[in-house]
């Protein structure tokens, strides 16, 4: 492992600045059972038997003057039964205990004594040696993931594993404090070679690890510091169905139904957008008799064949890009494509063209309104092209679902959803316009299949599934989802919307 500089300030105690030294290598690395600190004219070398406590054996070099070298033997003279000193070509190094003793408070106190003879540099290179090396059991994280319920684990250099639990992470003392040695075998032994080959270029990387008879992970490997960090995102093997989910089943269908178009599963980072996705393409994989072709990065639930042929591809590994794979998906045969996030503009494209020449194309973007998404998608092109993109989302857009998982009543988290169809003529001028607060009104049309997070909040409080305070938090506007637990709120007019532009224009 690398060394890190550190600025210690003075110390006069070679004890104190060892401890200050494993506070800040541990939390970077892990904790050492020995340390190497070198300065200029100066090193020192501390161990101690575990990974815990105080450092017992203390060996220090330093390059001084006669008089300091003169009261330096002054204390090991005086502490002949508990250290010593050499010469060795010009550096005086003090052993603290002697060489093969056990230490003793003697020593200890040998070591204050002879450290208050010198002036103890500032600023440090330090090392770490033999740290925690025995083996993180992957199928002990797996067990606890799933006996917590817990949807990520942390494994980081200096901590005991964090799991993320209903959104909130707690440590756990499963495996002790770990070491950025340990993390960095884990990653080796979970990554396939050309993960590894990534990994160690590009310093990053993300995979996804089967863990027989339990689930999958999506494995998250990056340096901080120079130290390898790893995050594991837990997924069943069984994919989970609409009603394990807590979602709507009869639109949910409807969507699988569809023969063509674009639908889109949005919402933040976290907020269950893959799992959806999954779920969707699992139910058409067992009531229809298709050809699902799914490209991701990495793949994440994994699907067998059962009515449907379902072709999953990992991008790096089967094909060099998602816009590659959607173009070259056409000449396959597929009836669905399934692409795991549209990222930039070439991926989107390609989708656009493909739910536009008969397929139906699944996909997740990071949104926080379904409303939004118009504009979102749009934002990746340059500003000739956008006018164009929106008439094809326009034709070609089918549905929006954007997701926020929120805490239950009693623990847990479940679902809330807000859904835009385009199946009215003010979402569809919306959309061609790029006006989001149209394609919000439209929303809430009586007309529409489309609700908004406020609606379905206010259902899952009627239901005693959130309590109203975590609705009115997760709610994009509080007023709406106000007005409908008092009973008096009133889907909007269209023509409000005209007058209030009309109005501002006016006072301009």
């Amino acid at each position: 492992m690398d060394s890190i500089v550190l600025g210690t300030g003075h110390h006069k105690s070679i004890r104190a600045l060892v401890a200050t030294l494993d506070a800040q290598l541990s939390l970077a690395q892990g904790p050492p059972r020995k340390i190497i600190a070198r300065a200029d004219n100066a090193e020192v070398i501390a161990e101690r038997p575990g990974f815990a406590g105080e450092f017992e054996t203390f060996e220090f070099r330093v390059r001084v003057p006669r008089d300091t070298v003169k009261a330096l033997r002054t204390v090991v003279t005086e502490y002949s039964d508990a250290c010593s000193i050499s010469d060795e070509g010009g550096w005086e190094v003090v052993f603290c205990p002697h060489v093969g003793m056990k230490p003793s408070a003697r020593s200890k106190e040998a070591a204050d004594k002879a450290s208050a003879c010198l002036t103890l540099p500032e600023i440090w290179r330090v090392e770490g040696d033999s740290f925690r090396v025995d083996p993180i059991s992957v199928e002990l994280l797996f067990k606890a993931m799933v006996k917590y319920n817990a949807s990520d684990v942390h494994l980081c250099p200096g901590l005991n594993p964090v799991f993320r639990v209903d959104n909130e992470n707690h440590f756990s003392d499963l495996l002790g404090t770990l070491s950025a040695v340990q993390i960095h075998s884990l990653v080796q032994q979970l990554a396939s070679p050309v993960q590894w080959e990534e990994f160690l270029e590009s310093k990053q990387t993300s995979f996804s690890f089967h863990q027989v008879g339990i689930g999958y992970a999506r494995v998250s490997a990056f340096l901080k510091g120079g130290a390898p960090h790893c995050t594991m995102r837990f997924l069943p093997e069984t994919i989970p169905s609409f009603e394990m989910l807590n979602i709507p089943r009869e639109t949910m269908v409807t969507l699988a139904n569809m023969h063509h178009g674009l639908l889109l599963i949005t919402g933040m980072t976290g907020s269950g957008k893959t799992t959806t996705a999954a779920a969707i393409v699992d139910w058409i994989n067992s009531n229809r008799t298709l050809h699902i072709l799914s490209i991701e990065n990495p793949i994440e639930y994994v699907h067998t064949n059962k009515k449907s042929i379902v072709s999953q591809r990992c991008l790096g590994i089967d094909v060099n890009s998602f816009a590659d794979a959607v173009t070259g998906a056409l000449r396959h045969d597929p009836d669905v494509i399934v692409i795991g996030e549209m990222r930039d503009s070439d991926t989107i494209r390609s989708a656009i063209n493909a739910a536009a020449t008969g397929h139906l194309v699944i996909s997740t973007l990071h949104s926080n309104t379904a409303c939004e998404i118009v504009n979102r998608i749009v934002s990746f092109f340059d500003p000739i092209e956008r006018d164009l993109v929106r008439l094809q989302l326009r034709d070609c857009l089918r549905c929006v679902i954007c997701q926020r998982l929120v805490p239950k009543v009693g623990g847990g988290r479940v679902p809330a959803l807000e859904m835009m169809f385009n199946d009215i003529k003010p979402i569809n001028d919306g959309i061609i316009d790029g006006d989001t607060d149209t394609i919000r009104i439209g929303m809430q049309q009586t007309v529409s299949h489309s609700f908004l997070f406020e609606e379905y909040l206010y259902r899952l409080h009627k239901s005693k599934t959130v309590s109203l305070e975590t609705a009115q938090y997760y709610s994009t506007a509080q007023s709406i989802l106000d007005q409908m637990v008092m009973g008096t709120y009133s889907v909007p007019r269209l023509d409000t919307l005209k007058a209030q532009a009309s109005a501002a224009w006016q006072q301009t």
